[in-house]
This record gives structure tokens, C-alpha cells and sequence, in this order.
């Protein structure tokens, strides 16, 4: 007679959930208005379940955002078979940073994450959120997700369970 694992603990879920965003890049931001649907990729860093990006202000998935103040959002593990499915699931809204202490530490962070941006910027060009403003025509926006969902096939087929948020 097989015997059935136990559900993951908050403590193990939460382990998992962080194992998988510090092993992804992009976020699946998902918009709409007046029932029509938009999806938009978007890199990102992430503390304790906050999510940084940059995107340019007069882009489509920022200005639905910023509108119907909610969005969904995805994050996946690239996988060949189903049994190796797994990712997180949310909604919530996404807000612009101002200049602060949360913008410098989420610029740090994507910094360690995405190096490769260091190249962009000459020498004697800042780093901050003035600066990428500048060289990129960007703003630095947070999804902070109200619901989190983690799902992992590896657990049980569909298994999801909510997450507990900071």
C-alpha cells in the first residue's frame, strides 16, 4: 500500500517559491481592459515577494496597469514534460517608485541579478533611478501581489497551494 507524502509546510512552500524566482528572469505581467486581455514580459528582481522592474511609462501593460490597478502575473520554470511543471501564480497592483531608499535597494538588486546592465551605462553616468531613467526612458515599478499561488507538478499533478506573504 502506497502511503501519501505530506503537503509541503508555509516554511517549505516559501523555500521552493524562492529557489524558483532566483532561478527565472522574466515575469508575465497580464492586463485588461474592457474585456480585452494583454500580456507583456518583463524583468525582474525580487525582495521578500516585492517585485522590481523597469518599463517605459507610456507602454500598454503600464498603463492598464496603473488604471484598473490590479494585475495577474506569472513565473515559470522552463519545462519539457508536465511532471516538471511548477511556478507561481499572483495578482496585485504595481505602483511607480520614487527616489528612496526601496528604489536603491531594488536598483542594487536587479544590478546583481541582470550585471549585463552595466555595460549600458559610461563612466561618470549614475546608476540610480535618475539614471536609468535617462538612458533608457524607463521607470522603476513594484508588483506587490495581494494573492501568491505556488504550483509544482513535482509535489502531486496540479498541485497549488497559497503562499503566505511577508
Amino acid at each position: 500500500m502506497k502511503t501519501e507524502t505530506p503537503p509541503p509546510t508555509q516554511e517549505e512552500l516559501r523555500k521552493l517559491a524562492e529557489e524558483l524566482l532566483k532561478g527565472q528572469n522574466t515575469m508575465t505581467l497580464s492586463t485588461a481592459v474592457k474585456d480585452v486581455a494583454w500580456a507583456a514580459p518583463v524583468y525582474y528582481a525580487h525582495i521578500d515577494f516585492r517585485f522590481y522592474f523597469f518599463s517605459d511609462p507610456s507602454s500598454r501593460h503600464i498603463q492598464e496597469a496603473l488604471a484598473g490597478r490590479q494585475v495577474a502575473a506569472a513565473i515559470f520554470h522552463q519545462s519539457s514534460t508536465w511532471k516538471e511543471i511548477r511556478g507561481i501564480q499572483m495578482s496585485g497592483p504595481v505602483q511607480p517608485l520614487s527616489p528612496g531608499l526601496e528604489s536603491l535597494r531594488a536598483i542594487r538588486a536587479y544590478l546583481k541579478k541582470f550585471p549585463f546592465t552595466l555595460e549600458f551605462f559610461g563612466s561618470g553616468e549614475k546608476m540610480d533611478l535618475d539614471g536609468f531613467s535617462k538612458r533608457f526612458r524607463v521607470r522603476l515599478y513594484r508588483f506587490r501581489p495581494e494573492v501568491c499561488l505556488y504550483m509544482d507538478n513535482r509535489i502531486r499533478f496540479s498541485f497549488r497551494e497559497r503562499l503566505d506573504l511577508p
